[in-house]
């Protein structure tokens, strides 16, 4: 039994540590905080139990006491805990104190360090907490002390201003006034450049640029990192200049594919929300039609696939009948788009045919051109779906047999998933499935302002369905739409 005092960066999930997801992807529970970002909740078990503790400006979840007693009897209980806590567990995070806690109750424990937004938030703003010719040092307050102590606190003002260098304040948005008096009165020039930088690191990351004198009058809000110094005036802005910064974008993929989309909208600066409105199933007939056919892939002339689905779900109806890449014998292979080729890849088998455009009617020129003579051909795909490839084949004279690979169905959306994609400012379509079950399931009126599709097909249902299409992919594509919407981002308006 082994308590984790995990810090969890300060926002972006890309700084998680290794060492951090290692042990999440083994908790049995994980108690988070509110500065924890919930996506990294993901990468603990299904079944690990999840329990809020966070705190927030004026209220409080759980009284930190309550917490260590928490963190005792989960520890005493036996397997892995994992206490999640935003930035660094020992920076000011009050991580000491539970780490005492279970030492007098004779737990185990093990601290995770984590990157402190003392040092990230900065970053993530453009401003380095050091100069080498300018700013060789750099101080971390805090601005929020113990209330017992008194309006002045315990920090010693004027020995900051004296130091010199870079003054880094964190929780101290509601004493900034306070503060900055104190720093003035002690030397430091009311010039002095000054940034705050609320919700670094995150898609909501909005940076305010003043001085000493002037920062406490600035629209600041919580949370915020201060930072004092000739370094607060240094402009080498990165992450505010991506183009979808701060849009939140809803991802309505299946869960299983939504991580690649999720992760290219994080890349620029979006924050995606995930509301899967459909799920992949078996076929009816429980794969029984596609085992056969695995069964047999040597006895035709040409096997297609149509999407990362229907390969995944083959290859493994091949692996279910004892097969392997062997099994396709002489029999050519045929994909629409990269991401169905790559998904047989993954499993060792080369397309022979991918078209230039993906989309049937591409891939039914490309296959006809290849073998005008005809032939058999195999296409496992989804149990609803265009007929544009088997009718065209058949019409030019090849022996087509259709297998159903598997099946989409509406996926449960509960109200915290409804107010999310009210929410929105984007909505994505990756298939005409997601088009159909998002109206089905919430209505036209709730379909946010912009709505972006991954190609013509998708585009054709939305606007079947009454939906103004803003965004689509010119390569039919996740990459090709998140060109899309970057290219989009440059130009739309900001929220």
């Amino acid at each position: 039994m082994t308590v984790y005092l995990v810090g969890a960066g300060p926002g972006d999930p890309g700084l998680l540590t290794v060492r951090a997801a290692e042990v999440l992807a083994r908790a049995d529970v994980v108690v988070y905080d509110r500065l924890s970002v919930e996506t990294l909740l993901d990468l603990a078990p299904a079944d690990a139990e999840r329990i809020s503790v966070g705190k927030a400006p004026g209220r409080v979840t759980m009284r930190q006491e309550a917490i260590n007693d928490l963190l005792v009897a989960k520890g005493r209980a036996g397997g892995t805990v994992v206490r999640l806590k935003g930035g660094d567990p020992f920076v000011f995070a009050r991580g000491g104190e539970e780490a005492a806690a279970l030492a007098a109750a004779g737990v185990d424990f093990e601290v995770v360090p984590g990157i402190t937004s003392a040092i990230a938030v900065p970053a993530y703003a453009g401003i380095p907490v050091t100069l080498r010719h300018s700013s060789t040092s750099f101080t971390v307050v805090t601005g929020h002390e113990d209330p017992a102590v008194g309006d002045d606190g315990t920090v010693d003002w004027d020995a900051v201003a004296r130091v010199g260098g870079t003054v880094v304040i964190l929780m101290g948005v509601a004493r900034i006034r306070r503060i900055a008096e104190r720093l003035i009165a002690a030397g430091r020039s009311p010039d002095t450049p000054a940034a705050a930088v609320r919700w670094g690191t995150r898609p909501q990351q909005h940076t305010i640029r003043a001085t000493l004198g002037t920062i406490a009058d600035q629209p600041l809000e919580a949370p915020s990192v201060i930072v004092v110094g000739e370094v607060a005036g240094v402009d080498l802005r990165w992450f505010e200049d991506r183009p979808l910064l701060g849009r939140r974008v809803l991802v309505t993929r299946t869960r299983s594919q939504a991580s690649a989309l999720a992760a290219g909208l994080r890349q620029l600066g979006a924050e995606p929300i995930e509301v899967p409105v459909i799920e992949v199933v078996d076929p009816a007939d429980g794969g029984d039609a596609l085992r056969t056919a695995a069964r047999r892939l040597g006895t035709y002339d040409w096997v297609a696939v149509t999407s990362p689905n229907g390969a995944g779900r083959l290859l493994a109806a091949i692996a279910d009948t004892g097969g392997d890449a062997r099994a396709f014998g002489a029999a050519r292979v045929a994909a629409i788009g990269p991401g169905t080729a790559a998904a047989l890849a993954a499993r060792g088998i080369v397309a022979d045919l991918v078209p230039e455009r993906y989309v049937a009617e591409s891939l039914l020129d490309a296959l006809t051109a290849a073998r005008p003579e005809g032939g058999r051909l195999l296409l496992a795909r989804a149990a609803v779906a265009r007929d544009v490839l088997p009718d065209g084949l058949r019409a030019a004279g090849w022996e087509v047999d259709v297998v159903e690979a598997y099946r989409t169905v509406p996926a449960a959306i509960d109200g915290e998933q409804r107010a999310a994609a009210a929410a929105a400012d984007v909505v994505t379509f990756t298939s005409s499935s997601t088009v159909e079950r998002f109206v089905e399931a919430l209505g036209r009126d709730a379909v946010p302002p912009v709505v972006a599709c991954i190609g013509p097909i998708t585009t054709a249902t939305a606007r079947r369905l009454g939906l103004t299409v803003d965004v689509e992919a010119a390569e039919h594509t996740i990459d090709g739409l998140l060109a899309a919407l970057a290219a989009w981002g440059e130009t739309g308006p900001r929220s």
